[in-house]
């Protein structure tokens, strides 16, 4: 298992977005030697959990529960065979790229050790938007990426350092529940039957994604 890639993006001007200026940080590009990680801080006000990289919209991305965005080569693979198209690493404007890693059956909690300093920690699956959609100019693809459930996942920093491209990417712990990354973005779209299991992940969960998941049990535990 190990990072492929590290992409950041910078901020670019499009008409497609609704963040203020009409700028999107959603286009990342591989880059050499190491770059630090660190959470951006509670709350969310530092953006992106990697030097250099841009967070155009705080609303919804980036903070310290978002601090880092991981997709699977596999899966890059996999749509290109679907797309018939090349899709270079950050191009679904993921920070890590990985490789042989299963992102989305990372458990919400679980813990990553990746070079020999970063400890990041999975909080939450991506949501497609439509500047995701329009990024990559594919008909129909928010809910092509909504029905394949694989979203690639966020991370918070539990402990900061550098990667790098080449660096191996160790599993630390494994919480013992079924939430994993995959079943999240389903209860969230797709499978609403899911939700009031959401829970047992806990504290792990973005702070949103607890919220949310504190309604679901309120209500599943009313209706019975």
């Amino acid at each position: 298992m190990e990072l492929l890639s590290v992409n950041i993006g910078r901020a670019r001007v499009v008409s497609y977005t609704d963040t203020a200026g009409g700028y999107t940080g959603i286009d990342k590009r591989p880059v050499a030697g190491p770059v630090a990680v660190a959470s951006p801080g509670p709350g969310g006000e530092g953006g992106s959990g990697l030097a250099g990289d841009t967070v155009s919209d705080p609303r919804n991305h980036g903070g310290a529960d978002q601090a880092v965005y991981a997709f699977a080569r596999e899966d890059l693979d996999r749509w290109e065979t679907v797309l018939g198209r090349e899709l270079a690493p950050g191009v679904f404007g993921e920070n890590l790229t990985t490789l042989g890693v299963d992102v989305n059956g990372a458990l919400i909690g679980e813990r990553w050790q990746i070079g020999d300093e970063v400890v990041l920690e999975a909080t939450a699956p991506r949501i497609p938007c439509r500047t995701f959609a329009e990024w990559l100019g594919e008909h129909g693809w928010v809910k092509r990426f909504t029905q394949d459930a694989a979203p690639g996942a966020y991370f918070r920093v539990l402990r900061p350092g550098t990667v790098r491209a080449g660096d191996p990417v160790r599993v630390l712990h494994r919480p013992d529940h079924e939430v994993t990354v995959a079943f999240l973005f389903r209860a969230r779209t797709t499978a609403p039957e899911l939700r009031p299991r959401v829970i047992a992940a806990g504290e792990a969960l973005s702070r949103e994604e607890h919220t949310r998941a504190v309604k679901w049990a309120a209500a599943a535990a009313k209706a019975r």
